[in-house]
């Protein structure tokens, strides 16, 4: 029971800092914060991504890049130039680390207005804080394991960040349905959506990327959004834009059963 408790709570605590913080506030600062919050979910962020920690920065300008190269071969996480989910994981991640390194040109364009902690970013990417975090979950499990399988569990804990990034680009710009036309592949897959937070309502959020509910119909739920609505209710944040209403009209599509 220990060992699904963990697991759980890492996977959805990685998850909530990834879409949370990365992506809605690093890479679109939907909403802003002090100085001492955003500090305070950066760490949280690294504590909770552990091994697998992503650079806000580097997140954010492959994000960037992301939406303004959607499913062109300039996306650096287009399912549709990829053979499979793991094909598409190795070339994000090559192009992640040419953007840590300051080596990937096309990404310079989409600096600007990141929140920064550069001796953490830093020391979050180096292989003593990948292989520290890597060594603590194998040594929770070898005391909390009850049989052999959880033990299978174990990568999913190494890789947890990337993991999230896979089922959201490739589920989200692949499978499930379209509110609009944006011009490229993404969709909402609604039914795979308890695995990412809102994350895989991609087609929404491409056709209005500021709006902090990626949820548009009223039975798509987004409960990341809930968590930001008392954050900013809290005063811990503050919402830039309410929900931001499409201009034009979106496709008629059937309520799932």
């Amino acid at each position: 029971m220990a060992i699904l408790v963990f697991f759980v709570a890492h996977y959805y605590l990685s998850l909530f800092t990834q879409t949370f913080y990365l992506h809605r506030y690093a890479a679109h600062k939907m909403f802003t914060m002090n100085k001492f919050w955003e500090k305070f979910f950066f760490l949280f962020t690294y504590i909770c991504q552990g091994s697998s920690f992503l650079s806000p920065r580097a997140y954010a300008l492959l994000h960037r890049m992301h939406h303004a190269y959607s499913d062109t071969a300039l996306d650096p996480h287009s399912p549709h130039f990829s053979n499979n989910a793991f094909d598409m994981m190795w070339k994000t991640k090559n192009i992640y680390n040419d953007v840590v390194h300051n080596k990937h040109e096309e990404a310079k364009r989409f600096e600007g207005d990141i929140p920064e902690w550069k001796s953490l970013e830093a020391f979050g990417g180096t292989v003593y804080s990948r292989l520290g975090w890597g060594t603590a979950y194998v040594l929770f499990y070898i005391n909390f394991a009850t049989a052999w399988w959880q033990y299978l569990l174990l990568p999913i804990h190494f890789l947890m960040g990337p993991i999230h990034g896979a089922i959201v680009n490739w589920g989200g710009h692949k499978y499930g349905y379209q509110n609009f036309d944006n011009h490229d592949k993404s969709r909402n897959t609604l039914a795979l959506d308890f695995l990412a937070f809102g994350e895989l309502f991609q087609n929404n959020h491409h056709k209005l990327p500021m709006r902090v509910n990626f949820g548009v119909k009223w039975w798509e739920l987004d409960p990341t959004y809930s968590v930001i609505w008392t954050l900013d209710k809290a005063r811990i944040i503050k919402i830039k834009r309410k929900n931001v209403q499409p201009k034009q009209h979106t496709k008629k599509v059937a309520v799932p059963a």
